[in-house]
């Protein structure tokens, strides 16, 4: 959540893949990559994308709404994001086109699962 927010590297690859056509997905608190990641049209990916990302809820159950530099679902909202929740610490896979991502640790699985399912789609 430190670094890949504002990371150029992150943000320019974030941004090739996806205007290539690929996949771009991350679960838990990767979507913080997400965050200030923007296309060509210098749009927020995220925006108006429905997707899952750590909630405020989760933060605020585990005591750290005040040691994250951010709320990762709030900030997400703020970008245009359409954030889909589920109770704390159920699995939340959420695809939107190539944008896949999930809620916390229990969604690692399906989002693999739904990058595989997409790309043998694909093929």
């Amino acid at each position: 959540m430190w670094d890949f927010a504002d990371n150029a590297a992150v943000q320019r690859t974030i941004r090739e893949i996806y205007e290539a056509g690929g996949i771009v997905s991350a679960v838990c608190h990767g979507p913080a990559a997400l965050v200030n990641a923007t296309l060509s049209d210098a749009s927020y990916l995220v925006a108006g994308k429905k997707l899952a990302a750590f909630t405020d809820e989760e933060e605020a159950e585990v005591k750290y709404t005040k040691v994250v530099p951010y709320l990762l679902a709030t900030v997400l909202k703020e970008r245009g994001a359409l954030h889909q929740p589920a109770p704390n610490w159920t699995e939340k896979v959420v695809v939107d086109g190539r944008l896949i991502t999930g809620q916390n640790p229990a969604s690692a699985h399906g989002v693999g699962q739904a990058v595989v399912d997409k790309l043998t789609a694909k093929s």
